[in-house]
């Protein structure tokens, strides 16, 4: 049911976004959706520094050390929040001043803008939707998604009707509806914390959160380059509408990688609380990733078998991008390799080890430097899509022996101090005297 629940609302998320890379990729200039796809693939990065210090050392700590205490919890995460979504916004405003400067057309100027406006709040509705699942109570997020996707959708149509539509106005209604709905969710929230007489300040908190988050702030820059390095690449070797074709490909793989992550925000804090009990997490991983590997078999079947990609992109984009709809079936084979990388992930994180992840992460972003960019430079959106799905079996690989190593350290120091505790219990008991 919780999992049901954190699927569906990552569902209206993913899908409103979704439909949003549908309706501007209709709509918009080539270049244009190109310029918004550039603009997106940067605020990801710089929302890198805020998943990683905030919202994953949250879901962890949260689940486990700071469950008994998430009033006092919630105040300090809002302080962290103001702090980190300033800095990214102040980042993207220079980038978008830089850009214009610079004379780059097509609206990337524009989009970055939007996006640094937009920045704070939509990292706000991801820290409300994200307390709740502390609690594994899903049902409101998804009330609170649910608002999110009428407000964002309804802004848009209205856009689009008033000839207002751009990169910039799709950014600038993501953040409108961001801050609403993470406005209404707090509210439903606060009566349901209890209060606690422990204080928790900036300073402790902030200490737990980098010590954890300065592997996880490198593993999701690493994850980063992956996945997006390649809209810059394609603009930059052939035409910013290069990137808008990559997208409107890689927006096939969008509910995939969604799905895994909704999955996440119910999973990370369960396996946290199972390993922090003591209990052991082998048989969780596997479950997980034969979830995750099978979930998205199912779906590339139906998308590539069941369905014609060429119908597929005739419908959604006007038939545009054409040229490009047999490299679904690329997509799809990088997208289930990707999904084994999910289980063990998990686990990873629960043992607060995101250090290994970022291992695995930076080797694969070793192969998309060295590999990928000269395939990227020489067959274009083929090249990135078959780096992608190549740089995702090395990423498996190189975790699969992460996690294994990981699971006998920690095998080696349980059995190491058993054998101590065995050896203690043969000595006489020590008089009091």
């Amino acid at each position: 049911m919780k999992g049901g629940l954190a699927i569906a609302d990552q569902g209206l998320i993913t899908g409103s976004h979704f439909a949003l890379g549908v309706f501007l990729a209709r709509f918009l200039s080539r270049e244009q959706y190109g310029s918004f796809a550039l603009g997106f693939a940067i605020f990801l990065l710089l929302t890198v520094l805020y998943q990683a210090l905030v919202l994953e050392p949250m879901t962890v700590f949260g689940g486990s050390v700071y469950h008994e205490h998430l009033r006092s919890y919630l105040r300090v995460l809002l302080q962290m929040h103001v702090a980190v979504a300033l800095s990214i916004l102040m980042a993207l405003g220079v980038s978008a001043a830089v850009a214009r400067v610079l004379g780059h057309g097509g609206g990337l100027p524009g989009a970055l803008a939007g996006a640094a406006l937009a920045s704070p709040c939509i990292l706000f509705l991801w820290l409300a939707r994200r307390i709740f699942y502390l609690q594994l109570s899903s049902a409101f997020a998804v009330a609170g998604a649910l608002l999110y996707c009428a407000l964002f959708a309804g802004g848009l149509v209205l856009a689009h009707r008033s000839g207002l539509l751009s990169p910039f106005t799709a950014f600038l209604l993501m953040g409108v509806g961001g801050f609403l709905s993470g406005a209404l969710l707090l509210m439903c929230l606060r009566p349901r914390l209890r209060v606690s007489t422990t204080a928790l300040h900036l300073r402790d908190v902030w200490k737990g959160h980098w010590h954890y988050g300065r592997w996880a702030l490198a593993s999701a820059a690493a994850m980063w380059v992956p996945s997006n390095i390649y809209y810059l690449l394609v603009s930059s070797f052939s035409a910013l509408e290069k990137a808008g074709e990559l997208r409107a490909l890689m927006n096939f793989a969008a509910p995939v990688q969604q799905t895994q992550l909704a999955l996440s925000l119910i999973l990370l804090p369960y396996a946290a609380r199972v390993r922090h009990q003591g209990g052991r997490t082998g048989a969780l991983t596997w479950k997980i990733t034969l979830l995750c590997v099978s979930g998205g078999i199912v779906y590339w079947i139906v998308m590539i078998g069941v369905l014609n990609p060429q119908t597929v992109f005739r419908l959604l984009y006007s038939g545009k991008y054409l040229e490009v709809a047999p490299l679904v079936a690329i997509v799809g084979l990088g997208s289930i390799i990707g999904s084994a990388f999910f289980g063990p992930a998990i686990t990873l994180r629960a043992m607060e080890s995101p250090k290994s992840i970022f291992y695995a992460r930076f080797v694969s972003s070793l192969f998309c430097i060295a590999v990928g960019v000269p395939l990227t430079w020489a067959l274009g959106v083929r090249g990135a899509v078959w780096s992608i799905a190549v740089s995702e079996a090395v990423a498996v690989l190189v975790i699969a022996l992460q996690l294994r190593a990981k699971q006998r350290e920690v095998s080696f120091g349980l059995g190491a101090l058993s054998h101590t505790s065995t050896q203690l219990s043969t000595f006489p008991a020590v008089s009091a005297k």
